[in-house]
């Protein structure tokens, strides 16, 4: 059977003239969005400010058709009503030095609700502090405590996906590429929402003009750097950015998205492409004139943007 490209309806036909260089002028539905976080700036002086200024504009949860569970390493939201078989797996974003798993409490809750199945939203370390490998492992660590409490939880481990947004869905991504390598159950599908995948943006100064909104290349740099620790680039840290992985075959199914105003755009499409060549079945959404992370606020392409997941994961979950 020859490998699937799936495009969404939300891909705007003019879309492909967009490039990380040159970014689309950024739609007026994310106006706001941009006016208010748009120039978010992160780098050594800045990192450790932003993650207590998160946490204390992060509005309080409040869990509507789900339950709440959590500890320190994970937080798993569970529908009242389960209608699927499997779960979701969301790691969050962040650049790999901000960020937790309560950031996602809202979109793990919709997901959970629509879906009728438990939505697990893993910790794991940052850097600068914890530098590769710590995430890689957490997220293994995540992946393997999931399939072995599977029945305590009435889940079928053949029917878990994993997926997150930004630096969570390139730590997704990576850990396909660990679990396909060490064999065993393989999650059924992967969810890459706009992913950070590839170190070698960030060394592309070039990239450093273009207005990218929410997460520059500069941001970019020092996330990359704090990540990678003491090594310079991820050439020889084989689970450290999914982007360098030369053999994409046998891998789950893929659904990835990202705005043509965002700096992984390229990045991006570049996997797209070797994932299909690879024989990977890929569903891609490409969405003109949306900026990083626009998702995460209340506008027309973040709704039609979520319900292209939804509709995704449910094939895998029901």
């Amino acid at each position: 059977m020859m490998p699937q490209s799936r495009l969404t309806k939300c891909e705007h036909a003019g879309s492909a003239v967009s490039s990380s260089a040159h970014p689309s002028p950024v739609d007026p539905a994310l106006a706001q969005l941009d006016k208010r976080i748009g120039g978010l700036v992160v780098n050594r002086f800045t990192y450790r400010i932003l993650r207590t200024l998160g946490r204390l504009a992060r509005p309080k949860f409040e869990p509507e058709g789900v339950t709440l569970e959590h500890d320190a390493q994970t937080a798993i939201i569970r529908p009242l009503e389960r209608i699927g078989t499997g779960a979701l797996i969301l790691f969050h974003g962040g650049g790999f030095v901000l960020g937790e798993p309560a950031d996602l409490f809202d979109k793990a809750a919709m997901f959970a609700r629509m879906l009728g199945v438990p939505v697990i939203c893993p910790a794991y370390r940052l850097a600068p502090q914890s530098p590769y490998p710590a995430a890689s492992d957490d997220a293994l660590a995540a992946w393997q405590t999931t399939i072995a409490n599977a029945p305590t939880m009435r889940v079928d481990p053949a029917k878990v996906v994993v997926g997150g947004y930004s630096a969570g869905a390139g730590l997704a991504a990576s850990l396909v590429h660990r679990l396909r390598d060490v064999g065993g159950i393989q999650p059924a599908a992967q969810l890459l929402i706009y992913p950070m995948l590839d170190d070698r943006t960030a060394r592309l100064h070039a990239l450093d003009t273009p207005r990218h909104r929410v997460w520059s290349n500069r941001n970019n740099r020092f996330a990359w750097a704090a990540y990678l620790g003491s090594n310079a680039t991820a050439e020889r840290q084989e689970y450290a950015a999914a982007g360098r992985r030369t053999d994409l075959s046998q891998l789950s199914p893929v659904w990835l998205g990202v705005g043509t105003c965002d700096l992984f755009l390229d990045e991006v499409r570049e996997y797209r492409s070797r994932l299909v060549a690879a024989g990977t079945d890929v569903t891609y959404q490409e969405v003109a004139g949306a900026i990083h992370g626009f998702d995460m606020d209340d506008n027309p392409l973040g709704h039609l943007f979520t319900q292209a997941q939804l509709e995704f994961v449910r094939r895998f979950v029901s």
